[in-house]
């Protein structure tokens, strides 16, 4: 019996459940940990969606749309500053839809969700120095705990 793929699971069944592999999400969405609820995409995806897609490499990656433009989607990662664009209609596979943590569901129409969402990207420029100074407090931190096992 061989395993299907991502897009034959959503286009026979209409949805996917499945955990996310990767960081790139944090803290919205926890390695491993969430199960995830994707849909078939109704049409052209909106701001603010969370597609996801398969790049041209064959890697599949579930990021954040910033920006929509005539032919392609600006798009990044809640836990990176790099945006990437060139993703199209004909890379996305699904929508996400819902995020299931340890029982309790979060909708993309919540309340809390969409004010995470508009702060977290409508302050985009303040993105990449918050990550860097939380690696680095991450990293001394780490540091801190070697030098009080010595």
């Amino acid at each position: 019996m061989s395993e299907r793929t991502l897009e034959q699971v959503l286009e026979e069944d209409g949805i996917l459940y499945h955990t996310s592999k990767g960081v790139s999400m944090r803290p919205l969405i926890r390695e491993g940990k969430d199960i995830l609820v994707i849909k078939k995409p109704a049409g052209r995806l909106k701001k603010y969606d969370i597609p996801l897609y398969k790049r041209d490499s064959g890697e599949y990656v579930l990021h954040r749309i910033l920006k929509v433009r005539e032919k392609d989607y600006v798009i990044c990662g809640d836990n990176r500053w790099q945006k990437e664009t060139g993703i199209t209609d004909r890379h996305i596979i699904g929508v996400l839809t819902e995020i299931n943590r340890g029982g309790k569901i979060i909708t993309m129409k919540e309340p809390g969700y969409r004010i995470y969402v508009h702060l977290w990207c409508d302050l985009f420029f303040l993105r990449k120095p918050l990550l860097l100074c939380r690696r680095k407090l991450h990293g001394i931190k780490r540091r801190l705990g070697k030098w009080k096992k010595k």
